[in-house]
């Protein structure tokens, strides 16, 4: 195992901070019939009128049996992009730190970044869509806090190759974030199974591809126990409400429906992906491990506005650097997969 000091990257402000204790961290119901006078709640019950589990701990629970991995190293928030936002709260010094990123990637890690005052080194994927960790490794100084990997990456769809992450891992001395909001379409196994040798690492996932949540934005963040208590410092103390909680809750009971839906998304992958190979204005289609495509195209421009006047809306990623006239398409329904090819095959014979 790698050794970590966590100490010598958290911020100093937040290491002596005193995070807030709300009524529901101070006492947890024990399932006998209490009387609940303590958090200046409305007494009438309509299911709504009492504060969330500011731990969400049924939903970690469910999480913990479905990912093999203790609930203790579980983070939920609202949105991935607020666990994001919260590991930049938590290490990085505005105005003095920074961090490393390598576009295409994400967008919101360079947001973040500004949000928070924090230089956002940009170290471009090579032309495979892979990360170079000389290059990475180079760009490192001493207020380097983190390197965010977003595997498998958007918009390229690839996962990366798994010695180049290891060796980031093993030779940077801050954080390594790996974004896997798209893991369970990709043939590669998490990285949940490395938190144990790599005490470095955070992954994150998401309620909002595979389990088919986006709309009540539910972020989850893996990571040691000693950051995940870092981050519960600052974490605010009801950040998912009781709604998100009990879908999540409702979603993760049916385990079996979320497999059935991720394979027919893999199953539509492939077909959409022969198609458009057969496609004459289509000069490749990017190998994916996610829920969608990276196509490249004679003219992106062109192309996007022709699907829009046909009411197919994709995303022109052309301003992407290593992206020139490509185009993201999700993979929809097997409906939604015919329109798309039936109208691509219409552009191309006109």
């Amino acid at each position: 195992m790698k050794e970590f000091d966590i100490s010598k990257i958290v911020r100093s402000n937040v290491a002596v901070l005193e995070p807030y204790s709300s009524a529901r961290d101070e006492f947890k119901t024990q399932g006998e019939e209490m009387v609940f006078l303590d958090a200046n709640e409305n007494p009438n019950d309509n299911g709504l009128n009492r504060y969330p589990d500011p731990q969400q701990s049924r939903v970690k629970e469910k999480l913990s049996e479905i990912r093999n991995i203790d609930s203790r190293n579980i983070l939920l928030g609202n949105g991935s992009d607020e666990v994001l936002d919260l590991i930049f709260r938590a290490f990085c010094e505005p105005g003095k730190d920074n961090v490393i990123t390598l576009p295409p990637t994400y967008g919101m890690y360079k947001v973040l970044a500004g949000i928070n005052n924090i230089e956002n080194r940009e170290v471009y994927l090579n032309h495979e869509f892979e990360p170079d960790a000389t290059a990475i490794l180079n760009m490192v100084d001493e207020h380097t806090k983190i390197i965010f990997l977003c595997s498998p990456n958007n918009p390229s769809g690839n996962s990366f190759d798994a010695d180049t992450v290891c060796t980031i891992l093993d030779n940077f001395d801050g954080l390594v974030v790996i974004d896997e909001a798209y893991i369970d379409f990709s043939e590669q196994d998490s990285w949940l199974e490395k938190l144990d040798y790599f005490p470095n690492l955070i992954l994150t996932q998401t309620f909002s591809k595979a389990f088919g949540m986006a709309g009540i934005r539910l972020g989850i963040l893996f990571a040691s126990e000693e950051i995940i208590a870092v981050l519960n410092k600052i974490k605010p103390p009801y950040n998912v409400n009781q709604l998100t909680q009990d879908q999540a809750i409702k979603t993760l009971s049916d385990v079996k429906n979320i497999k059935s839906q991720i394979s027919e998304i893999l199953e539509e992958r492939l077909r959409l992906s022969k198609a458009l190979l057969e496609v004459n204005f289509v000069s490749k289609v990017y190998k994916s491990d996610a829920n969608f495509l990276l196509i490249e195209v004679d003219d992106a421009n062109l192309r996007y506005e022709e699907l829009l006047k046909k009411g197919i809306v994709i995303r022109n990623r052309s301003s992407q650097p290593l992206c020139e006239n490509c185009l993201r398409i999700t993979i929809g329904t097997k409906e939604e997969n015919k329109r798309l090819i039936r109208a691509i095959k219409e552009l191309e014979n006109a």
